[in-house]
């Protein structure tokens, strides 16, 4: 959508071919609700029996939690706790009753209300890749990443439609980590109204960036705490461990009433259990575990499942992602999900180390996992490579053309007395075509979706234009949008405020992160 709430005019971008004035393609690629039937890869009985397992993992073996504080919390609950070994056995009664309290539906307030979104079963989200220390572009190289970057990949997400979040992207490397969490907030607000991500790295950076997301958007702390205005990613540390940081987060979150998404990381063969059934049965202990812990905080907090499971190369034991396994693991967690009725995120990925053939096959296998395991946010949708080590912009610009074809496969598709043609198939003859056909003639300018970086001239025209691979002319494509993607519309006196926060903060010293 524009930023007045209109649908956007889908345009091929930076074509000589473009549609003529005035007549457009109009679609919406920020409503989406998942249209495929979902995919399952384990039998009723078998996702039963892995729920069973998780629930007997909670209850028998327990999960090492760091935070005094949030064994305290799980105590109060009726958990176990063991404070010389830092484990809490958390009994199955705490978690029915946890997922009794978490909502299946949550309602997400963006910068601009036409941003905003719904997380429900059945809807349809995307983000970029996030959280790389690295960015990679044809221009400048592989290199560490800067606030620079940031802000020009905020601006990227800003500008496409079916990016529906703000999220991590890059760690700016130029900023210390003590300042980091003011110069990355800022960046999000003032560049983007679409829902913006919080780094959990301590309560005082949490507290600093509610403080900024609550004065820049002009609400009060009850109104800031009455709905999602941010969200933030707990990763926990598999195999059964929840860190200080990360435990923090998910208490204070709860606590302000926003938006905790629950995402373990577990590798087949490394972390997890190297069939795909153990990996998920971790995964699901330790995401059950993370939720319990939002719920006894304040129940009804808003918060996501997740799942991020893949297989190692066990020859290297790097990670390795759109694999068979990647995919199944993918469809499994869908299938746990809709066992909890709870909204939930997985992920596309890729370990290839440059936007190649490899680079597009893991990420579109792994996003078609995700899509027809219905996930609710499908994060590291565009740009990861590297196994996340890197952000690519022009994989970002390949991988968008995925992306928007996902969206357009959401779309209803017409069948109508129109759509059917019987005129135009009295019209033409046999052996005839269409091109020229009243039914054509009226449609042509809309009928297709017009791609964003992909070239369908012959070869003679692509010579002609410079034999153009599809990751130079993404090139073009971002450079483009860095350059000329205008301003949202800010209050000029909350960014002069928001400035002086940060003044200020650095001056008392930033927020150094808890761990």
């Amino acid at each position: 959508m524009t930023s007045d709430g209109r649908v956007r005019e889908q345009r091929p971008h930076l074509r000589g071919r473009r549609a003529a004035r005035n007549v457009v393609r109009r679609c919406d690629y920020h409503n989406l609700n998942n249209p495929f039937a979902s995919a399952n890869v384990f039998s009723e009985d078998h996702v039963t029996a892995i729920h069973e397992a998780a629930l007997q993992v909670l209850q028998e073996l327990g999960m090492k939690v760091l935070l005094p504080e949030a064994r305290q919390i799980y105590a109060a609950g009726g958990a176990i706790v063991d404070d010389a070994s830092q484990v809490v056995r958390i009994g199955r009664d705490i978690i029915n009753a946890a997922l009794k309290s978490a909502p299946r539906s949550i309602e997400l307030i963006a910068g601009a209300r036409h941003r905003d979104l719904t997380l429900e079963i059945g809807r349809l989200t995307f983000q970029s890749g996030a959280g790389s220390p690295y960015v990679n572009d044809l221009v400048r190289g592989r290199r560490a990443a800067t606030l620079g970057d940031y802000r020009d990949l905020t601006r990227l997400i800003q500008h496409f439609d079916v990016l529906h979040m703000l999220n991590p992207l890059v760690e700016p490397q130029d900023i210390p980590i003590h300042l980091r969490h003011y110069h990355v907030t800022e960046a999000q607000l003032t560049l983007s109204d679409k829902f913006p991500f919080v780094y959990s790295r301590g309560t005082p950076q949490v507290m600093d960036c509610f403080r900024m997301i609550q004065d820049f958007r002009g609400l009060s702390f009850e109104e800031f705490e009455a709905a999602p205005h941010c969200y933030t990613i707990i990763n926990t540390n598999s195999p059964r461990q929840i860190d200080i940081p990360m435990a923090q987060g998910l208490i204070d979150f709860a606590r302000a009433g926003q938006m905790s998404i629950v995402t373990p990381f577990c590798l087949m063969g490394a972390m997890a259990p190297i069939t795909i059934a153990g990996a998920l049965t971790l995964s699901h202990a330790e995401a059950l575990a993370a939720i319990a812990l939002t719920q006894l905080v304040r129940p009804g907090a808003p918060v996501c499942y997740g799942a991020f499971a893949s297989n190692v190369d066990m020859k290297s034991g790097a990670p390795a992602f759109g694999t068979p396994e990647h995919v199944k693991a993918n469809l499994g967690s869908g299938q746990l999900a809709r066992l909890l009725g709870l909204p939930w995120r997985c992920a596309a990925a890729s370990a290839a180390n440059i936007n190649d053939a490899q680079a597009a096959n893991e990420t579109q296998m792994s996003a078609w996992g995700a899509v027809l395991a219905g996930a609710t946010v499908i994060i590291h949708g565009a740009g990861w490579l590297e196994g996340g080590l890197t952000v690519s912009y022009e994989k970002i610009i390949t991988d968008l053309e995925v992306l928007q074809t996902f969206a357009e496969l959401c779309a209803p598709t017409a069948a109508e007395d129109a759509d059917i043609a019987l005129d135009a198939l009295r019209e033409v003859p046999p052996g005839g075509h269409f091109f020229g056909a009243a039914h054509t003639m009226e449609r042509y300018q809309t009928a297709f979706y017009q791609p964003l970086v992909a070239d369908w001239s012959n070869f003679g025209t692509w010579t002609e234009n410079g034999s153009k691979s599809a990751t130079e002319r993404a090139t073009t494509i971002w450079q483009s949008i860095v350059r000329d993607e205008p301003a949202i519309a800010v209050p000029p006196e909350r960014c002069e405020a928001l400035s002086e926060y940060i003044t200020k903060r650095t001056q008392d010293g930033g927020a150094p992160p808890e761990s």
